[in-house]
C-alpha cells in the first residue's frame, strides 16, 4: 500500500505564503478547499479503520470454516470407508445367497438326492465295517 504524504493535521496547518507580485489565491477560498479535503481524509480514515477491522473478523471466520472443512472431509472419508466395507461384505453376502438359491432351483433334486445317496452309502460302510469286525 502507498504511503499517505498527509494527516488531517497537516492539511489544518498547513501555511501557504502570500504572492506579493500578481494575483494570488483567497486565503478563505484555499482553507475552505482545505477543509473539504480534511473531511475526506477524515471520512477514508474511519472507512479504512472499520474495513480492516472487518477483515480480521472475516479472516478470523475463513480460518474457523476451513479447520470444520477439513475436519468433516476426515470424518467423511473414516465414513465413506467403514460403509464401503460394510456394503462390500453386504454384497458378497448376498451374493452368496443368491448362489444357493440358483444352485438349490437349478440341481435341487439332483442335490437332494445324491445328499441322501451319499448319507444312505456313508451310514451302509460304516455298518458293512462293523459287521465285518472292526469293532473286535
Amino acid at each position: 500500500m502507498q504511503e499517505i504524504n498527509f494527516t488531517t493535521q497537516d492539511i489544518l496547518q498547513k501555511e501557504f505564503k502570500e504572492k506579493r507580485m500578481g494575483t494570488a489565491y483567497d486565503p478563505t477560498d484555499v482553507d475552505s478547499f482545505l477543509d473539504l479535503v480534511i473531511k475526506d481524509y477524515e471520512t477514508f480514515n474511519r472507512e479504512i479503520s472499520q474495513l480492516r477491522a472487518e477483515n480480521e473478523q472475516l479472516s478470523g471466520k475463513v480460518d474457523d470454516l476451513t479447520r470444520q472443512v477439513s475436519a468433516r472431509q476426515s470424518v467423511q472419508s473414516n465414513t465413506e470407508t467403514s460403509t464401503s466395507q460394510a456394503n462390500n461384505s453386504v454384497t458378497n453376502m448376498d451374493i452368496l445367497k443368491r448362489l444357493s438359491n440358483l444352485e438349490r432351483h437349478v440341481f435341487g433334486s439332483q442335490l437332494d438326492s445324491g445328499n441322501s445317496a451319499n448319507n444312505q452309502q456313508g451310514q451302509d460302510t460304516f455298518n458293512t465295517g462293523s459287521q465285518s469286525g472292526w469293532n473286535d
